[in-house]
């Protein structure tokens, strides 16, 4: 499982969440951060520090938070 950034991040972009993270799997998007679900190592260092609690755990997502997963594959080219 990795973790997922949601809704809270867009427009805030914060970035505290790239600057904790050891594998570098968070980069910026045109709109929000994303975390590469290929890379996450599930450490939770990012969501630790989030300042808009947007990073929640993949298995913790509500169903209509699912886009951001979705968004995040999409983002980092992953099928």
């Amino acid at each position: 499982m990795a973790f997922v950034i949601l809704s809270p991040c867009i427009g805030e972009k914060a970035g505290e969440c790239v600057d904790v993270c050891p594998v570098d799997c968070i980069e910026e998007g045109e709109d929000q951060y994303f975390i590469n679900p290929d890379i996450c190592i599930d450490c939770g260092a990012c969501q630790g520090v989030c300042p808009v609690d947007a990073i929640v755990e993949e298995y913790e997502m509500a169903p209509e938070d699912q886009k951001f997963l979705k968004k995040a594959e999409e983002f980092f080219g992953i099928e």
